[in-house]
C-alpha cells in the first residue's frame, strides 16, 4: 500500500485546534480538542475531499517546497 505526505497547518486557539493542508484545491480542514484529534480529523477530510473530487484535489504538479508564518501591519485609514 503506497502512501502520500501532505504538509499540514495545526492551529492552537482558545477552543480547540484547527488543522488544514496545503496545497488543496477547495476547503479541506480538521478540528479537535488537541493537535491529535485536529489531524485525526483532517485526515478523515482529505481522504474524502479526495473521494468526492477525485486525486486532482490536489495540486501534485506544482508540489508545496516551504511553508511560513509572518505578519504584516497595515496602518489604519480613518
Amino acid at each position: 500500500m503506497s502512501s502520500t505526505k501532505y504538509k499540514i497547518i495545526v492551529e492552537q486557539h482558545e477552543d480547540g485546534f484547527v488543522a488544514y493542508p496545503l496545497g488543496f484545491a477547495g476547503c479541506v480542514v480538521g478540528q479537535g480538542d488537541t493537535a491529535d484529534e485536529a489531524l485525526a480529523d483532517v485526515q478523515s477530510a482529505i481522504r474524502f475531499h479526495i473521494g468526492t473530487f477525485g486525486k486532482d484535489a490536489f495540486a501534485e504538479d506544482s508540489p508545496l517546497l516551504h511553508a511560513y508564518m509572518t505578519e504584516t501591519e497595515l496602518a489604519n485609514a480613518d
